[in-house]
């Protein structure tokens, strides 16, 4: 089935500051993979039996990385909703732990979260196997890493990033389609808002979608 992401600026290569800009863009995904990326007029009449995915006055761009995976994912604990003690991560709070079955409910927990960041990457290395294998099985792409960045991990990268060095990979016909929707900021409307997205696609898969 092909689906299509329409937004009200379409930024396919923020990493570039040559790269065109697209108002009123569309991006085309079948499976996977991008197969158009353009103005939502002409790729709307050139794909008419297509799913389309409005996301109204946001910025479509593509997944960020999170450059503290590894420390979020394997030092941080994520709580579960019924320990009740709030859904912020336990800095530290794996330290010490031996439990992989511990580690992999934690990871998994974190990971969601950061899918609804716009987060389709993760810097690693990941030494745990039950982390590795709730990366894997959630899909974000998992970098050699790490990143050193001042301060504390944080699950939204565009909260100690500007957006050129916070994204991963571009929008492009035949990559695979791994991108986040996210309003625009009320300081910039070319510019996404930090806080959250409104939509994760991860290799074609609608993951994430702010309700």
């Amino acid at each position: 089935m092909l689906t299509l992401h329409r937004a009200a600026l379409l930024l396919p290569d923020p990493a570039d500051p040559t790269a065109p800009s697209l108002v009123d863009g569309a991006v085309v995904v079948r499976g996977e993979l991008v197969e158009a990326v353009g103005p939502y007029e002409e790729l709307a009449a050139a794909h008419p039996a297509a799913r389309v995915r409005d996301w109204g006055p946001a910025v479509l761009t593509p997944g960020l990385c999170n450059p503290c995976g590894q420390r979020l994912l394997e030092r941080d604990y994520h709580p579960d909703p019924r320990e009740e003690i709030g859904v912020e991560p336990v800095v530290d709070g794996l330290v010490g732990c031996t439990d992989e079955t511990r580690y992999g409910a934690s990871a998994r927990r974190g990971l969601q979260r950061m899918l609804g960041f716009g987060v389709t990457a993760v810097a690693g290395p990941f030494e745990r196997a039950s982390v590795r294998t709730a990366v894997g099985r959630s899909g974000p792409v998992a970098l050699p890493g790490p990143v050193a960045l001042p301060g504390p991990a944080v699950l939204d990268p565009l909260t100690v990033l500007p957006l050129a060095r916070a994204v991963h990979g571009r929008v492009a016909v035949g990559g695979r389609a791994d991108f986040a929707v996210f309003p625009a900021s009320p300081a910039s409307p070319v510019s996404p808002a930090a806080g959250g997205c409104l939509a994760t696609v991860l290799g074609g898969r609608l993951v994430y979608r702010r309700r």
